[in-house]
């Protein structure tokens, strides 16, 4: 071969240098992720169970105004290892839920899905059913166990993860934030202020401002997937509430999800996206915030109280009632994700994907802590579980019954006897849980199962350069932001590189809040719920700070002590529904109140009315209980409907589980069972001219044994 020109040697060289960089760059971005999302109905029994959250004895469902849903997302590297996100509306997330769901994928995909690299979020409304926690304090609103709604959580968060599981692709995941003002506020600004100045001062909110976004891109460029994390209270729906609601932060995913998937309904189309919950134990939506209920002043910023006859101080806003301001809410983080995902803009997250999982007994844990005042190192540990007496003042959002007050710091004997009943607290729980007066030692009681769990779960799935901390409680806006900087500083300090921290909240068990403990010492709701103490935080900074070192170093962490079978031991209360009844001249699905004659109007509600079973004999999972329906004339071009022929067709518009639709049921009588089912439809600015009916369905018991479907359906009428 002829020797080259010193010229074109060069050249040659450099474009060698230049090929070689290049294929180094297509290698690195030719091994994407693979990526699958999954979305599911996990609706529970939208009637007769008491609601979660508010811990209101009169707060039973009695119909449908938005579903719930289970959203699941799938990350896997190139070298297999797979970690699983779920975030389903519910109130919070049970331990036992998360077992039987480990166990349906386990017959189904052997053990691929894990403690360990699985985690499920509740996204925290408080408008959904009660009874699948196991744990006798958190399951007394709904009577006890309810099997129906634990069963409809489990088999729709495992349908969600199938899905995601079958939709697997390659594809890119996109890290991006913006801010969101006017959508929280700190419900507690005195425990917060109990925060040290040079802390606070690094931030400027009370609360995190902060939306954090995973956006997941296929091959092709496709988005098909997003999981939003913005701190804020689903309490939007007050609990004077009756309808089945995933509330603020439902809506707002009903809304995305509609808008990128270019349909009607929601819970159809291949985009699945998301908004979790994360540190959110002290923000509020009510950014109206707190009055006193009859004169509109202003409420005692320590106590939460109001002079006598002033009535309760409530948080409200930012609507006229509880569906507006839900709706704003709502509207306003749909807006803030929607622009973020239109600009696609952001970091796209890189590396391994890899999980650190450890059940740990609290009341067992013993962890440094430096002493703000002293400057002392000493060693701290976890009490017994026990909630203070702030606990029964309940919170701005929704306030408790009798005469208790928030940042109460003193006991008394009338309450302490009540208290003694159920279980007696050593003097070693209250010098442990000092200055919290204990109001329930719910680690004490010797009930047939846990009043509330000892063991918890802790675990951080890492991927790539962004990390979910999952932790089984309600962190504060501050709790939150130390465990973020915890986790930071562990991978910074072992690896020598930055990383993003997301806080995943309510996830895999229940144990209601952590404050820290400046915030403890004040002794409102949030620090007299947390359980193990005052040092709740500091056991879990440093939990948390050991996993995310044994992800870096790839060590393997012992599994823990499991938390306690319970399933044998459950009471149930709430019964189940024993016969459906209708009255003489009337069969289940005659419509009773028909649709007026006359046209609607934009703006207007068509209410109608159906003889009904009850709802309670089937949940109409990936179903509904009723349809809007307009008739599409044969000669309108639509890509949406195939007709097959030259006709008319009947196309659905709204379901129960639009956010212009509701679905109220009425018990006409317990002795004969009768019961109505109300259906109220509003006509927006979107809906089309013409003529619509609505059907209903259902399913009715008969006495003798034995569930039957029916149906119904109105006269047509005309919306001009």
């Amino acid at each position: 071969m002829a020797k080259m020109r010193p010229q074109l040697s060069s050249l040659f060289c450099v474009l060698t240098v230049i090929a070689v960089v290049c294929q180094c760059h297509v290698a690195a971005a030719a091994t994407p992720y693979r990526l699958g999302v999954g979305r599911a109905d996990c609706t529970g029994p939208p009637v007769e169970i008491g609601f979660m959250g508010y811990g209101e004895f009169s707060q039973r469902g009695q119909g449908i105004h938005l579903r719930q849903y289970a959203r699941a997302f799938i990350f896997e590297d190139e070298q297999r290892s797979r970690v699983v996100f779920v975030s389903a509306d519910a109130g919070m997330m049970g331990h036992a839920v998360k077992r039987d769901v480990l166990n349906l994928l386990k017959a189904r995909y052997g053990v691929l899905y894990r403690f360990e690299n699985v985690v499920l979020s509740g996204s925290h409304s408080h408008s959904v059913p009660s009874g699948f926690l196991m744990s006798y304090l958190y399951d007394i609103a709904s009577l006890g166990f309810v099997p129906q709604n634990f069963d409809a959580l489990v088999e729709g968060i495992t349908l969600a993860i199938v899905r995601a599981h079958e939709s697997m692709r390659e594809g890119r995941v996109f890290l991006s934030e913006t801010t969101i003002n006017e959508a929280n506020i700190n419900r507690s600004p005195s425990a917060y202020e109990n925060n040290p100045r040079w802390e606070r001062e690094q931030y400027h909110d009370y609360t995190d401002k902060k939306l954090v976004q995973l956006r997941l891109v296929d091959g092709n460029g496709q988005l098909f997937g997003a999981i939003n994390w913005f701190a804020v209270h689903p309490t939007s729906m007050n609990k004077t509430n009756r309808y089945l609601s995933s509330d603020n932060v439902g809506y707002a995913s009903v809304l995305l999800e509609l808008n990128r998937n270019d349909v009607r309904v929601p819970g159809r189309g291949e985009f699945v996206g998301a908004f979790a919950s994360t540190n959110l134990g002290d923000a509020s939506p009510n950014i109206m915030g707190p009055k006193c209920e009859k004169t509109g002043l202003a409420c005692d910023m320590l106590t939460s109280s109001c002079p006598a006859g002033a009535g309760a101080c409530i948080a409200s806003g930012p609507g006229k009632d509880m569906f507006e301001s839900t709706k704003i809410i709502g509207t306003r983080l749909y807006d803030a994700a929607a622009k973020l995902l239109t600009a696609q803009g952001g970091q796209e997250v890189t590396g391994p994907i890899k999980f650190a999982h450890q059940f740990i007994d609290m009341t067992e844990q013993k962890v440094p802590y430096v002493n703000p005042t002293t400057g002392q190192k000493e060693i701290v540990h976890g009490c017994y579980p026990a909630m203070g007496y702030s606990f029964g003042a309940g919170t701005t959002d929704g306030p408790g019954a009798f005469d208790f007050r928030q940042a109460t710091l003193t006991d008394s004997s009338f309450w302490n006897t009540a208290r003694d009943i159920l279980a007696e607290p050593t003097p070693e729980d209250k010098k442990c849980q000092a200055p919290k007066p204990i109001l329930i030692a719910s680690g004490r009681a010797k009930f047939s199962y846990e009043v509330q769990p000892k063991i918890v779960p802790t675990q951080i799935l890492l991927v790539g350069d962004f990390a979910i901390a999952a932790v089984p409680a309600e962190f504060t806006t501050m709790s939150g932001r130390r465990l973020r900087a915890a986790v930071r500083q562990s991978w910074a300090e072992t690896t020598g590189k930055e990383i993003t921290v997301v806080v995943a909240g309510l996830s895999n068990m229940y144990t209601s809040y952590v404050a820290t403990p400046e915030e403890y010492a004040i002794q409102r709701y949030e620090g007299a719920s947390t359980l193990y103490g005052p040092h709740t935080l500091t056991i879990y900074l440093e939990q948390f700070r050991k996993l995310m070192r044994a992800i870096a170093l790839d060590e393997q962490l012992t599994p823990g002590p499991m938390p306690p079978f319970q399933d044998d031991k459950q009471i149930t209360l709430s019964t189940g529904v024993v016969f459906d009844g209708h009255p003489f001249g009337w069969y289940f699905g005659d419509c009773k109140v028909q649709p007026k004659d006359t046209p609607y109007h934009r703006g207007d509600t068509v209410r109608v009315m159906f003889v009904a079973g009850n709802p309670r004999n089937n949940l109409m999972h990936e179903r509904t209980y009723f349809t809007v329906e307009r008739l599409r004339p044969a000669f309108e071009e639509t890509n949406s409907v195939d007709h097959g022929d030259n006709r008319d067709v009947w196309e659905v518009i709204a379901t129960d589980a639009n956010w212009e639709t509701k679905f109220k049921w009425h018990r006409r009588s317990t002795l004969f069972a009768y019961s109505d089912i109300e259906l109220e439809w509003e006509v927006t600015d979107q809906v089309d001219p013409g003529t619509y009916r609505i059907q209903h369905f259902g399913y009715w018991r008969y006495i003798l044994g034995g569930i039957f479907p029916y149906n119904g359906t109105t006269r047509n009428f005309f919306v001009e």
